[in-house]
């Protein structure tokens, strides 16, 4: 089936930024929204933010509302978050994966990569 790679991660001063790649491989990916999560040690799979394919229609966690951008190349079949403004707090292993929908609830996203570490440092 279809297989996810993000990559983009790295380590990065606090206030400085990445941008985050989640490319599809092989078969062509048909889902109808691809949304990034996060999990720090010792915490649950948290949302970042979701786009859908066709509108570009977004939905973003409130932590990360105006510091991170989700956006998609359709030709391409990759989705981007640009992460701006980082703190200590962003933390985490970054995940995609595909959604019937813009929730916000792991459970409803299947087709996990293998997730690339953001580290911010103080």
């Amino acid at each position: 089936q279809v297989q996810l790679a993000e990559s983009g991660g790295g380590l990065v001063q606090a206030g400085g930024s990445l941008r985050l790649s989640c490319a599809a491989s092989g078969r062509t990916f048909n889902s109808y929204a691809m949304g990034w999560f996060r999990q720090a040690p010792g915490q649950e799979r948290e949302f970042v933010a979701a786009i859908s394919w066709r509108l570009g229609r977004t939905n973003y966690a409130d932590s990360v509302k105006g510091r991170f951008t989700i956006s998609r190349d359709n030709a391409k079949n990759t989705v981007y978050l640009q992460m701006n403004s980082l703190t200590p707090e962003d933390t985490a292993v970054y995940y995609c994966a595909g959604g019937g929908t813009l929730s916000a609830i792991p459970e409803r996203y299947d087709g996990w990569g293998q997730g690339t570490q953001v580290t911010v440092s103080s």
